[in-house]
């Protein structure tokens, strides 16, 4: 399996999984994607449903990763698999169970059971043993930098920390994250993680990341590498669950079902379009936004549009506080036949120049829902607080503010979507008291690993919105070479 850039023309180098597991961001700007999508056909599905009943979801991963990987070996990738995928880290040996909302079609995928709370546990687990793994083959070091809008960072930190061979500097935007998000990451006192506050948006912050991975040489001289989703590796493991997910609620290898996602930078619902494209058999992709509407916008005019950072509203869904979608440009990519050049042009001099375009027109956006299965819609602070009040009180079932984003999307979707619907959950209540509190009147229980970190002490440093003055930060802390 080689890997191309969304930005790559006709002609230009392929990739290996494990150079582009380590650069993360391609050299041109783009984002790294297979050169083909591995297809399924009813026996890998057959033998996917039985290894699921009987290994478990470790092997699972394996099956589905190794379409992905040609240059790990089998056993040591299951062994890579079986390191992330734990009982012990993820609480159930399920590692995603799946329930149904009452006897309706709603059902909720249980992602958040790992370590930090939230679903990107999921895929930063698998990430941090694929990077040991690798360093180790290479002898080699990494300097992760990454940002974060609430849960990647924490799922990032808790994946690397302790890792001799890894640094992690992690951005977030000051003053936008909840309490307990904040405290999830700066009470980590592990000498290889950096938190750095940052005076903005979530997007400045994601802009900071790709210029400082734009600086070729301060790139090479300091191992510059990402766990952002702009790393196919942590998309690539999100894959997995849509077809855990599948398989548990499904009896037969043609039944369709349609997932709902909440997203923010595209990430999570990338991968089940990703799956889609593989075959499995899902009918709708369902996009939940919050009142950051970009994405929802695209999907229902063709426009995307970005904003500027005051017009980035604060929501009681913050991780979805985003109006740069990084990887919007993966699906743009193939929307547009995987043309490198029209895309370079649109995600680079347009976006820059004209801070939107317009796809509205033409022949690809026409055929959009029918060709991608994708459908949209969006949420507001009201609707979150009415569907978590409403789930607690007629199910007896708590979900947190994005949850909720997804959820009150599905249903506006329900007498148009004739298939069951899983709602991606994207993290546990107890990181959102403040909005639980508001529509239930409870606060949610903390777990035991949990006890006492809103009063732990914090390690952070406040830094400008300034790409400079993060290599500055960088080059004090880490050895060039």
């Amino acid at each position: 399996m080689e890997y191309i850039s969304t930005r790559g023309l006709p002609g230009a180098p392929t990739a290996s999984f494990s150079h582009i597991l380590l650069e993360g961001l391609a050299a041109d700007g783009g984002l790294y994607v297979p050169a083909r999508y591995p297809q399924l056909d009813e026996q890998i599905l057959e033998d996917w449903r039985a290894v699921l009943a009987t290994a478990g979801y470790s092997t699972l991963a394996q099956r589905v990763l190794q379409l992905f990987i040609d240059d790990i070996p089998a056993d040591d990738l299951l062994g890579i698999c079986r390191r992330a995928y734990t009982t012990e880290k993820f609480g159930r040996p399920s590692i995603v169970p799946v329930d149904r909302i009452g006897d309706g079609p709603l059902w909720i995928g249980h992602l958040s059971n790992g370590p930090t709370a939230a679903f990107k546990d999921m895929a930063m687990q698998l990430l941090g043993e694929f990077f040991e793994y690798e360093l180790a083959r290479r002898d080699g070091r990494l300097t992760i930098l990454g940002a974060t809008s609430g849960d990647t960072g924490s799922s990032a930190e808790y994946a690397m920390r302790g890792r001799d061979r890894i640094s992690v500097y992690m951005l977030t935007p000051a003053g936008r994250m909840t309490p307990f998000q904040q405290a999830q990451m700066f009470s980590l006192s592990d000498p290889n993680i950096h938190n750095i506050a940052v005076d903005g948006v979530f997007d400045d912050c994601q802009d900071i990341v790709k210029a400082v991975n734009a600086d070729a040489g301060f790139k090479a001289a300091y191992r510059i590498g990402a766990v952002n989703s702009i790393n196919w590796a942590r998309l690539v493991a999100q894959v997995v669950y849509y077809v855990a997910l599948w398989l548990r609620v499904t009896t037969r290898n043609d039944q369709r079902i349609s997932f709902a996602v909440p997203s923010g930078n595209f990430g999570n619902i990338c991968a089940g379009h990703v799956a889609r494209q593989m075959g499995l058999p899902i009918d709708a992709l369902i996009l939940a936004t919050n009142e950051n509407d970009v994405l929802h916008e695209f999907f229902q005019t063709g426009v995307y549009r970005v904003r500027q950072g005051s017009e980035v509203a604060a929501t009681s869904s913050p991780s979805m506080d985003i109006s740069k979608a990084s990887n919007f440009e993966r699906f743009v990519f193939d929307l547009l036949g995987r043309d490198g050049a029209r895309v370079a042009e649109l995600f680079g001099e347009r976006l820059a120049r004209d801070g939107r375009f317009d796809l509205s027109q033409t022949p690809e956006f026409a055929q959009l829902a029918d060709r991608y299965g994708f459908i949209s819609g969006s949420s507001t602070h009201a609707d979150r607080l009415e569907t978590i009040r409403g789930l607690w009180e007629n199910n007896g079932v708590l979900i947190d503010p994005h949850t909720a984003d997804g959820v009150h999307v599905a249903h506006q979707w329900l007498r148009r979507v004739n298939s069951p619907i899983v709602v991606l959950e994207t993290a546990l209540p107890v990181k959102f008291a403040e909005t639980i509190h508001e529509a239930v009147g409870v606060v949610p229980e903390v777990p035991a690993r949990f006890a006492g970190i809103l009063d732990a002490p914090r390690r952070v440093v406040e830094l400008p919105n300034d790409p400079e003055a993060i290599k500055r930060y960088i080059a004090e802390h880490e050895p060039a070479g």
